[in-house]
């Protein structure tokens, strides 16, 4: 499985499917979520929400709507909007997309930080723990994992990170 590191807006790119750091009843109301609902259709958020709630370390699959991205998946990181988090809680939810994804034969997934918004995880914690479920993640379908960093911060996080398990 290919880790890659960019810099960027995840909703630009023309991938598989890209991440939604959610809550557990899939309201895409701020942060990210809203900037996919705003970009991909409301549909997207439709589709998420009759499928709630999904707990904490599972995740679902949704179309992506107007997006670049076939798909979208929704990987709880807290179970309401808004509320503070530990950092486990980042590495619960790429397991959950990293599952989520094989179960749905997806093979290219890009991954934001996920807790670093409104869960208040730091840029650092946060990829620590997500890298680190890469790392012991054993893939069939999955090909690529893109971490997109969308501040300097975040982006030389996850490049740290990648460097330095998967070097």
């Amino acid at each position: 499985m290919e880790v890659e590191v960019v810099k960027g807006d995840i909703t630009e790119l023309d991938v598989q499917a890209i991440v939604n750091p959610a809550n557990s009843g899939l309201v895409m109301g701020g942060g990210l979520a809203g900037i996919i609902k705003k970009k991909g259709g409301s549909e997207i958020e439709k589709e998420a929400r009759d499928r709630a709630p999904v707990e904490v370390g599972k995740a679902i699959v949704t179309t992506g709507g107007r997006l670049p991205s076939k798909h979208v998946i929704h990987a709880p990181t807290m179970e309401g909007p808004g509320e503070k988090i530990p950092s486990s809680n980042s590495g619960l939810a790429m397991r959950g997309i990293l599952e989520c994804a094989e179960k749905n034969g997806i093979n290219e997934i890009a991954v934001p930080g996920l807790g670093t918004g409104v869960g208040g995880v730091s840029a650092d914690d946060a990829a620590s723990a997500m890298v680190e479920e890469l790392k012991n993640f054993e893939p069939e379908t999955v090909e690529r994992v893109i971490l997109v960093g969308y501040s300097d911060e975040l982006y030389r996080a996850f490049k740290t990170e990648r460097d330095r398990v998967f070097s």
